[in-house]
């Protein structure tokens, strides 16, 4: 596998675009969604995350999958868009990097956003659909037989950087999703003690 090239990214136009996906990730779909459909601020009730799932617990459906169509939106319009440009993958896979990182720390909300990932499925889909795919695949799986959307949304996410290191072997992919799986992790971390004290809630189940 060739070595990364990280100097591309230090260039003004390149800073630019990593601004500019950091920005639109850092839009809520969760708070606008809510606030146009005269629903309770989703950082006020439940877990307090501005997410899907939260919005789901106002009991409308509509709502939720807008906001899980929006947050899928802010990972991949800005993809879609640099790659109407003649962009290096190193700058491709930065720009995937800075609008889930706008996501989960957003300008507009105080740095306190969502875990990630719906924007995370849609980045995927903006560098390397196949292996989007093969996210969505193995989060179905895991959540039709553990019932756990953060178990799915972890397994899923950890498998990235073997799936991309050993199928790929894409250097930049490999490196974006070992990130992501980072990144994702730790947004998780309740979930994840949650899991392991028993007491998570499963999909149908409540909160």
């Amino acid at each position: 596998m060739l070595p990364i090239d990280f100097t591309v990214l230090y260039q003004p136009f390149a800073l630019l675009l990593l601004a500019g996906s950091y920005i639109i990730g850092s839009i809520s779909s969760a708070v606008l969604v809510s606030r146009s459909m005269g629903l309770a601020d989703p950082r006020t009730v439940g877990s307090g995350n501005p997410g899907a799932t939260n919005v789901l617990r106002s009991g409308n459906k509509k709502a939720a999958a807008l906001t899980l169509i929006g947050d899928l939106a802010k990972g991949l319009l800005p993809l879609l868009l640099a790659r109407q440009l003649p962009v290096e993958n190193e700058l491709l896979c930065a720009m995937a990097l800075t609008a889930i990182i706008g996501h989960m720390y957003p300008l507009f909300l105080r740095f306190k956003g969502g875990k990630g990932v719906a924007t995370t499925l849609g980045a995927l889909l903006g560098v390397q659909p196949l292996l989007a795919l093969i996210w969505i695949l193995l989060w179905l799986s895991v959540a039709k037989l553990t019932r756990y959307s953060s178990l799915a949304a972890l397994t899923a996410t950890l498998s990235l950087p073997l799936i991309a290191w050993f199928g790929l072997q894409d250097p930049n992919i490999t490196l974006l999703s070992s990130l992501i799986a980072i990144l994702v992790s730790w947004r998780h971390r309740k979930n994840i003690n949650n899991l392991l004290q028993g007491s998570e809630g499963q999909i149908g189940k409540g909160s």
